[in-house]
């Protein structure tokens, strides 16, 4: 098998390949490291290199798994693999104890036969809808490696695309899957609450909005990583069972007209490109095509108090995780200086503000089933904007400055706690999520949302379609993503220059 066969196959064919014995796991590897060699020094998708535990793994034997010898990619935050640090995109992580234990994922995956051989760039601490960090580089797009492939999980994102591996893990607290899916083209499917463990290290991450899945070219990979990665293990906090059929057998039973709402308005008042509305369009005339029914509606809630809520997600967990890598024997000078802003805002947010963000979550989560009531799914763009050029959504030099002078004098708590920083916080806020609105509501409400690559730009970019479905309903999602990707194929739309 030579590299373009290679990248005509999804993780499920080139795992048939294997089974056939056309082809071993030794030559798949092979031409996975020879890739990621070509590709590293323009996208820089990978941040660490596991080729020695993956020649290790095929030494032992891989698994006899339904993935067996299929080369896979990890991601440096939450995926913890035995014996190597998981860096999470920092230089201040990156040189603690390693963990003694596989993550339950990584686990499930090694078990799935799958041949780990490296970890994909993130930007620290997961924080951001793009990947620059400090520690490991920019991650570039390889539509166009002027732009983002997203983040959190962008090097995942920027890997399969340029065809490094088929399929590689993510995880998603805020669109972290979705919004590099949208970027580089790919299916990204944001589980529901608890179907996935994210132990054994945490209970869950982020206070429950977030959690573990793949970014792949094809449904059913999606689908069949699913059905690897679902179930609880022992002391989750949520024991959210495995569907009766599987998920890969329930992409071919078959799917009911569908009733479909659909917005294209940003959720915090911001414009949206013509683009980011071309794509709902095109793809309300596939689903009505199709025979679904499509119609204007939104959940009833305040998108603008839900960005506020979710900001302080990274007001409670930011702090407490440069604690928790202090006590270990991290400094906090080797955090970047906006997670150190982060971090000191966080200090000066009260438990009573926390919690009474937290409790909105809930109201958040009933004004979505009450739409759901009404609508098996609801349509939005998944990114308000083409993929964004680097350096996008940065703070300015001179206002990070003063923000990191007011910090070390003291002041910036002394600010935030007096509500004189409200603006600032605001302001902030939209700037981050100016270009990703429209992913924080999955997260929030723990309903499953999957992105799909249903549209590319009149300059060859591609603009990912998101759909929501109700608590539970991944099935469902992945049931209408097949029905799409058979309609409208987008597996052999390739980037040019990495064809």
């Amino acid at each position: 098998m030579d590299f373009s066969t290679y990248r005509r196959h999804d993780a499920t064919g080139l795992a048939a390949e294997v089974a056939a014995g056309r082809v071993s796991a030794e030559h798949l590897l092979t031409l996975a490291l020879t890739r990621l060699a070509e590709v590293q020094p323009t996208l820089n998708p990978v941040c660490r290199l596991m080729e020695g535990p993956a020649r290790a793994q095929l030494a032992a034997g891989v698994s006899p798994g339904p993935l067996a010898g299929v080369p896979f990619l990890i991601k440096d935050a939450s995926q913890d693999f035995a014996g190597l640090p998981t860096a999470c995109g920092s230089r201040a992580l990156a040189g603690l104890p390693p963990p003694r234990e596989h993550a339950h994922v990584v686990r499930r995956f090694l078990q799935a036969g799958l041949v780990v051989f490296g970890k994909t760039n993130t930007p620290e601490l997961a924080l951001k809808g793009v990947t620059s960090p400090l520690a490991f580089g920019t991650t570039a797009n390889p539509w166009d490696p002027r732009r983002t492939p997203g983040g959190s999980s962008g090097g995942a994102a920027a890997a399969v695309a340029a065809g490094v591996v088929p399929m590689a893990a993510g995880n998603d607290g805020g669109g972290s899957i979705r919004i590099p899916a949208a970027c580089c083209g790919l299916v990204g499917l944001k589980a529901s609450r608890g179907l996935v463990s994210m132990g054994p290290g945490v209970g869950e991450v982020w206070f429950g909005a977030s959690s573990e899945g793949v970014l792949s070219r094809s449904v059913r990979d999606t689908a069949l990583a699913m059905d690897i990665l679902a179930g609880p293990e022992p002391g989750d906090p949520f024991a959210v069972s495995r569907p009766a059929a599987s998920f890969v057998d329930q992409l071919d039973m078959p799917l009911p007209r569908l009733r479909i709402a659909l917005s294209t308005a940003s959720p915090i008042g911001e414009p949206v490109h013509d683009e980011a509305r071309r794509a709902v369009e095109r793809s309300v005339d596939l689903l009505r095509r199709l025979g679904h029914t499509v119609e204007a509606a939104e959940p009833a809630l305040d998108g603008q108090a839900l960005a506020n809520s979710f900001l302080h997600i990274y007001f409670g967990q930011v702090p407490a995780a440069m604690r928790d890598a202090a006590a270990q024997g991290a400094r906090e000078s080797d955090f970047e200086p906006l997670t150190r802003l982060i971090a000191t805002l966080g200090r000066a947010t009260s438990a009573e503000t926390l919690t009474r963000e937290l409790s909105r979550w809930n109201g958040y989560a009933r004004a979505l089933a009450a739409l759901h009531a009404r609508y098996d799914v609801y349509l939005t763009p998944t990114l308000a904007s083409p993929p964004v050029l680097h350096g996008t959504g940065d703070l300015p030099p001179a206002q990070l400055a003063v923000l990191g002078a007011l910090r070390a004098s003291g002041l910036l708590t002394l600010l935030k706690r007096a509500g004189l920083l409200d603006g600032v916080v605001r302001h902030i806020a939209n700037d981050s999520l100016r270009h990703v609105p429209f992913t924080q509501l999955a997260n929030l409400t723990g309903t499953p949302a999957i992105s799909l690559p249903l549209h590319w730009t009149s300059d060859g970019l591609p603009m990912g379609v998101q759909f929501h479905a109700a608590a539970g309903q991944d099935g469902l999602l992945l049931r209408l993503a097949r029905e799409l990707e058979t309609a409208q194929p987008w597996f052999d739309r390739l980037p040019p220059a990495f064809a």
